[in-house]
């Protein structure tokens, strides 16, 4: 059925949920998994006063969101060791979380994606969109959403 899973996880309470899923089914059918973490894109500089304000360094910023990554990540893989399933982990800085949520199960050649759903509707999901319904929309693989 599936050899590589690629699961999407933010450390979330919800992704953790799409984390226990991905590993129990990877687990059923004997397949790896990767942990994916797409951090936020650098944020934007403030401009007050003809002032520019950056609350950090772009060098800075990518450390801070390597180190995030690493504590969800290994967190992550150790759930999996302990469950017994082979886990990679992989995290990319994204300004369109969606987009790197593809390009990973691409360059880890996945053959389905596993991630979860705030399950927003009506206007906050038109306002703020969904990562998981662009995956959705875009993914020529399989997407199990977890709620």
């Amino acid at each position: 059925m599936y050899k590589s899973l690629l699961v999407a996880t933010d450390g979330s309470k919800l992704s953790e949920k799409a984390l226990a899923h991905a590993i129990a089914l990877a687990q059923a059918v004997g397949a790896t998994l990767t942990a994916f973490y797409a951090a936020p894109d650098y944020p934007m500089p403030a401009y007050a006063d003809g002032v520019v304000y950056e609350p950090v360094s772009r060098k800075e910023y990518a450390k801070l969101a390597a180190d995030d990554a690493q504590k969800i990540l290994d967190a992550a893989s150790a759930k999996a060791a302990t469950a017994g399933v082979d886990c990679k982990t992989a995290y990319a800085i994204a300004a369109a979380p969606w987009e790197a949520i593809l390009a990973a199960a691409k360059k880890h050649k996945c053959d389905a994606i596993v991630m979860a759903s705030h399950g927003r509707r009506g206007i906050s999901a038109v306002l703020l969109g969904s990562e998981t319904q662009k995956v959705l929309t875009h993914s020529k693989l399989p997407v199990i959403v977890v709620r």
